[in-house]
């Protein structure tokens, strides 16, 4: 895509306002629009009055929560600085008399399997009306680097396993499984293709399987790299700066609120 004929206020515009965070992304439409063209808009909101959000996942989801704090709904230090915490605010902003409680529970390095190994505490016990989950990267990444054996088959049968034993428990939660992403930068190279692009697709028929409502990151982040460089978004192609997790959050908001645009 040239941007030599674009005007730059349009640019400068996004760039302004996704730093600026989840709260008033007037370009973020022309984003949303491109990215997500290819999935289905659910037809309106996941959020009603006194459900119980839960986010879970890895380091990306973690973003540094205080774990001391961790039962406290709500709280900035348990919902840590990553996108998480962005959204749940912009949830209280917009419901800010519904009776929330928004919860985090990611932890750095996880891979599905281990999910499992604590999800009777920190999913099943808290009763969630609305589940997000983002897992991947680490599956892939920590394969890559010698540390687990796993595959795109295993991640995606452990993964079918969890929400399998998720639904038996909550028949009624309602589902957000959020595509895993990688940018060109820092640790990602080449040697993650094609098989990052498999760990995309095996979520994406997770997600079909279970009813859940899609977020596709991948698509955002590729969008997104046509106004600012991958570095802006996340320095080492995995960890999203501010200003990707501010994107994240308006992007997983207007998911799960129904937004179209």
């Amino acid at each position: 895509m040239s941007h030599q004929n674009e005007s730059a206020t349009p640019r400068r515009t996004f760039l302004t306002e996704a730093a600026l965070g989840a709260a008033g992304l007037a370009a973020f439409g022309q984003l949303h629009q491109t990215a997500s063209a290819a999935e289905d808009s659910p037809s309106g909101s996941l959020i009603e009055e006194n459900d119980v959000v839960l986010f879970q996942g890895d380091s990306i989801t973690d973003a540094g929560r205080d774990r001391k704090t961790a039962g406290k709904a709500n709280h900035q230090p348990a919902l840590g600085k990553g996108y998480a915490w962005m959204a749940a605010s912009e949830l209280l902003t917009t419901h800010p008399d519904a009776g929330l409680q928004i919860y985090n529970r990611g932890i750095s390095g996880n891979k599905v399997f281990q999910l499992a190994d604590r999800w009777q505490a920190d999913c099943l016990d808290l009763k969630p009306d609305v589940l997000s989950i983002l897992i991947g990267v680490n599956d892939i990444w920590h394969h890559l680097n010698g540390r687990y054996d796993g595959t795109v088959e295993v991640y995606e049968k452990d993964y079918r396993v969890l929400l399998e034993r998720t639904k038996k428990a909550l028949p009624e939660v309602r589902l957000v499984i959020c595509e895993p992403f990688v940018l060109r930068c820092g640790a990602v190279n080449d040697s993650w293709f094609p098989q990052f692009d498999a760990y995309r697709a095996a979520a994406k028929r997770v997600a079909d399987s279970f009813d859940a409502t899609f977020v596709p990151f991948q698509s955002m982040f590729d969008a997104a790299v046509q106004y600012a460089p991958p570095e802006h978004w996340a320095g080492d192609g995995v960890h999203p700066s501010p200003y990707g997790a501010a994107l994240m959050a308006s992007f997983w908001t207007n998911a799960v609120l129904g937004h179209t645009t």
